[in-house]
């Protein structure tokens, strides 16, 4: 008899084993076997049958059958699922790069026309200006030819290696310079015209009575002419004055002092103003004007500029 209800048990635990499968298979874990068995959609209609006879034969029999699992492995799981969900993210992003290639040194057979390129003899530099002379040092080790690229058939000057040269330049707004079997273009910039700047350099004609006497005695004006090319340059001037000059600045230019010159004594100051009576300002001051003209005679741009001397009488 006891060997019956052994087998007995055997026979539904193994059922049971069987049972617990089917519905870990078929739901998951964490089920309650109650419910699991109370619905249609769970197992076949057959089996449901079968397995709520089984149940309610143990239930019958006072025992309480249920399977509990460790809540924790759900979340362990759950853990796992995300880290894997971002590995797969990150292999996405990763899985189409190309590292990109290492540096790699140039080939040591590099062209023959880069190795027996030379630099240019004549620095880029180097400023060559219109309608004047420029001056252009070859430091290469072969002759630098300039040339008009409106006329290559005569060129304009050719420079030996490690020599220094003068030449002409008209109205070129670029050169070429020819050397080797290579050839470099050089801009050539306009020549500006010139520059005067006139300076009033005494306080005699800021006061009430200004006499004709002092003014002659001192320099009044000092006029500074510029210009890169000073000794093309025509300079002239008008105007009742006496010129002395030119010096040079420390930065080239020309330098002239201005004094006034209209008598040597006060007859030929009357006459002077006898003529010039309608040169009198409203204030009873006379006004004497005087003019720098200069030329540039390659360029034959020309400038002029002027000023005026203040005076009252000849003397006191």
């Amino acid at each position: 008899m006891v060997r019956r209800e052994r087998d007995s048990k055997f026979v539904i635990y193994q059922v049971l084993y069987i049972f617990v499968i089917t519905v870990l298979a078929l739901k998951g874990a964490n089920l309650d076997l109650r419910r699991v068995a109370l619905e249609e959609e769970t197992v076949q209609v057959s089996v449901r049958d079968s397995l709520v006879a089984v149940l309610d034969s143990l239930y019958s029999m006072g025992i309480d059958f249920s399977i509990k699992i460790d809540p924790n492995v759900v979340v362990e799981n759950e853990e796992m699922k995300q880290q894997l969900a971002t590995l797969n993210k990150k292999l996405e992003a990763v899985k189409d790069y190309v590292p990109p290639p290492k540096d790699e040194k140039k080939p040591k057979d590099e062209p023959k026309d880069e190795q027996t390129k030379m630099q240019l003899p004549i620095s880029l530099k180097q400023t060559f200006i219109q309608n004047t002379w420029n001056t252009a040092q070859n430091s290469g080790s072969v002759p630098a030819t300039i040339y008009d690229p409106r006329d290559r058939s005569k060129p304009i000057k050719v420079i030996p290696p490690g020599k220094e040269v003068k030449f002409d330049l008209t109205d070129q707004t670029e050169v070429i310079v020819a050397f080797g079997t290579q050839e470099e273009k050089v801009k050539v910039i306009p020549n500006k015209p010139p520059e005067i700047k006139i300076e009033r350099v005494t306080t005699k004609m800021n006061s009430q009575d200004i006499y004709v006497q002092e003014l002659q005695r001192i320099t009044a004006f000092t006029v500074t002419i510029i210009d890169s090319r000073p000794e093309q340059l025509k300079v002239s001037h008008s105007g009742p004055i006496s010129v002395s000059g030119p010096q040079k600045d420390a930065s080239g230019n020309m330098v002239y002092n201005v004094s006034l010159r209209i008598a040597s004594n006060e007859n030929q100051y009357d006459d002077w103003v006898d003529k010039n009576e309608s040169l009198r300002e409203s204030d009873g001051r006379y006004k004497a004007n005087f003019f720098f003209i200069v030329v540039d005679e390659r360029t034959k741009d020309r400038v002029q500029v002027g000023d005026s001397f203040f005076f009252t009488d000849f003397a006191k």
